[in-house]
């Protein structure tokens, strides 16, 4: 069973979490942000895996604190509930359309933290949301969950639907990429034979 629960708490926030890579998309997200709570949301949803996330943060201060021990959190979540990685897929990839918007994405889960972020939002805001914020979270997300993520924007104008673009997109690339190939399901899939 590929489920992981954990705690991560600071000064800034205080995290439980709980992951089943292998579940139907089941949602119960509480961040204090109701936007994140809402990608988070979909998140689950694209990705079918049933993800539980309850966060106290600082948002008294704003939402980066909040928003980047997410990411930390449902990036080491993910890293831990592929294992050895034996049988995954490794790979996803997916061309995205939110209404105007065409966001793309590719994932390697490599064991080799990198971000591409090719993002033009056109507002700093998405209600009390700081739109800079997004990449905040997928740069703490990759660098926990120690895989490659490529997001470009192709098009789009709103920037409520671009970002919900990039957390579709990306769930359906997770998704693809933590997949066991039933033809490899007992092979690491690198020639190195660890990822």
């Amino acid at each position: 069973m590929r489920q992981v629960n954990l705690n991560r708490k600071t000064n800034e926030t205080n995290i439980a979490l709980s992951l089943n890579i292998d579940g139907k998309g089941v949602a119960n997200i509480s961040t204090g942000c109701g936007f994140l709570d809402h990608m988070l949301t979909l998140f689950a949803h694209h990705s079918r895996m049933d993800l539980s996330i309850i966060c106290e943060g600082d948002t008294h201060v704003d939402d980066h604190h909040t928003v980047e021990d997410v990411g930390i959190s449902l990036g080491q979540a993910i890293y831990q509930a592929m294992g050895d990685k034996k049988g995954i897929t490794r790979y996803g990839s997916m061309l995205l359309p939110m209404d105007e918007a065409l966001i793309l994405s590719a994932l390697d889960f490599s064991g080799r933290p990198c971000l591409v972020y090719d993002m033009n939002i056109p507002t700093e805001k998405v209600g009390t949301f700081d739109t800079e914020l997004c990449e905040e979270f997928w740069l703490a997300f990759v660098r926990n969950a120690a895989c490659t993520l490529h997001i470009k924007q192709l098009a789009g104008s709103n920037s409520h639907h671009i970002i919900e673009g990039v957390f579709k997109s990306v769930a359906r690339s997770v998704r693809a990429a933590v997949a066991i190939d039933k033809d490899f399901a007992d092979e690491v899939p690198s020639t190195k034979g660890a990822l």
